[in-house]
C-alpha cells in the first residue's frame, strides 16, 4: 500500500498522468512526447526521470533515439497496477489536454511513418528533382482537376481568386468570396476578361459566409484560415453551407515562430498543428478527418503545409 500511495501522489500531477497513460499505449521518444505533448524537452525529460525511478517506465535505445515505454514488469506482474491505471484513466477525464492526446498520438505516430516513408522517398528520388521532358507539377494538376466530378465550390478567402480560376475549369460552378472589395472586384473583372461564366466573386467574411445551407459541394480554405479572427466559427460555416456528403479541404500553414508574417502578411494565427486543425474539424461535425503535411520549403523559414479534410 505505501507503494500505491507514493504512485498517486507522483501522478497527482496532470502532466505525469498524461505522459503514463501515452506510454500505456505505444513507445515514444521525448521528441514526440513534447510534440503530443506541447512541452519544453527539460520539463518531459525530468517527468519521466521521476516515472522511472519510481518503477512505472522503462527505456530503451533504438538507434540514435531513446524510447520510454509503461515498465512490463509492473504492468505484468501487478494486479495492484492495473487498478491503478484503471483510476489513473478515470481521472484523466478531468484534464481537458487529456482529451486531446488520443488525436495528438495518432498524428505523431503518422508523422513517425512519414520519416520512414521520406527516407525511401529520398533513395527513390523524388518527383521533379530532375528534367524530364513532358514531366510536370502543371501536367500532374491538370490531370488531377480532370478527375474531379463537377461540383459547386466555395473558395473561402479567395483573394483574387487564382485558384478559383483553376478550378472553374472544371467545376460546376465556383463561388470566389473574400471581404477584401478590391480583390473581389479585381477577380471578377479577370473572369470576365478570360471568359469564365461559371465563375461568381462575392464579398463576405470567412465567419458569415453569405451562402445559404447545404448549397455546396466543396468547401475549400487555401491559405486563409489563418486569416480568420475564429477560425473556429469560419469551419463552422464551411460545414452549414455543404451539402450532406460534402467535404470541406483546408490547405494551411503548419505552426510556426516566424512572427514577422503578422505584419508581412496580415496574418491573425502563425499556423495551425495538426491536433489544432482536427479538433476545428471535429468540433464542427465533420467526420472521416483526415490530415498530413504535404510540404515543407527548403529556404528559412522552412514554412510547412498542412492539409486537413472532412466529410459532412
Amino acid at each position: 500500500m505505501p507503494s500505491m500511495l507514493k504512485n498517486l501522489r507522483l501522478l497527482a500531477d496532470p502532466s505525469r498522468l498524461r505522459i503514463l497513460l501515452l506510454l500505456e499505449r505505444e513507445e515514444l521518444s521525448v521528441a514526440e512526447l513534447q510534440e503530443i505533448l506541447g512541452m519544453g524537452q527539460s520539463r518531459i525529460s525530468t517527468h519521466l526521470a521521476q516515472l522511472k525511478q519510481a518503477g512505472l517506465v522503462e527505456d530503451r535505445r533504438h538507434g540514435k533515439s531513446i524510447l520510454y515505454r509503461l515498465k512490463a514488469r509492473a504492468r505484468g506482474e501487478s494486479k495492484g497496477f492495473e487498478q491503478l491505471l484503471a483510476v489513473l484513466r478515470e481521472a484523466a477525464s478531468e484534464i481537458p489536454e487529456a482529451s486531446q492526446d488520443a488525436d495528438a498520438l495518432r498524428l505523431a505516430l503518422r508523422r513517425r511513418e512519414d520519416k520512414m516513408r521520406a527516407y525511401f522517398d529520398e533513395l527513390a528520388g523524388k518527383f521533379g528533382r530532375h528534367y524530364m521532358p513532358g514531366r510536370s507539377w502543371k501536367g500532374l494538376a491538370e490531370t488531377l482537376l480532370a478527375l474531379l466530378p463537377p461540383l459547386v465550390i466555395a473558395d473561402l478567402g479567395a483573394g483574387e481568386g487564382t485558384f478559383s480560376q483553376l478550378l472553374a475549369r472544371r467545376a460546376k460552378k465556383v463561388i470566389a468570396v473574400d471581404n477584401s472589395e478590391k480583390m473581389v472586384e479585381y477577380g471578377a473583372e479577370l473572369a470576365r476578361k478570360h471568359g469564365v461564366k461559371n465563375l461568381e466573386y462575392r464579398k463576405g467574411d470567412l465567419e458569415a459566409v453569405p451562402l445559404k445551407d447545404a448549397s455546396v459541394d466543396l468547401a475549400f480554405f487555401s491559405q486563409s484560415l489563418h486569416h480568420a479572427q475564429h477560425p473556429e466559427r469560419a469551419v463552422a460555416e464551411a460545414w452549414r453551407i455543404l451539402k450532406p456528403g460534402g467535404r470541406i479541404v483546408v490547405l494551411d500553414l503548419m505552426r510556426h515562430n516566424y512572427e514577422e508574417a503578422r505584419e508581412m502578411y496580415a496574418d491573425l494565427w502563425l499556423g495551425f498543428t495538426e491536433v489544432e486543425a482536427v479538433r476545428f474539424l471535429r468540433q464542427a461535425r465533420f467526420k472521416n478527418i483526415e490530415t498530413s503535411v504535404v510540404h515543407r520549403e527548403e529556404e528559412a523559414p522552412h514554412f510547412e503545409t498542412l492539409l486537413a479534410v472532412g466529410e459532412k
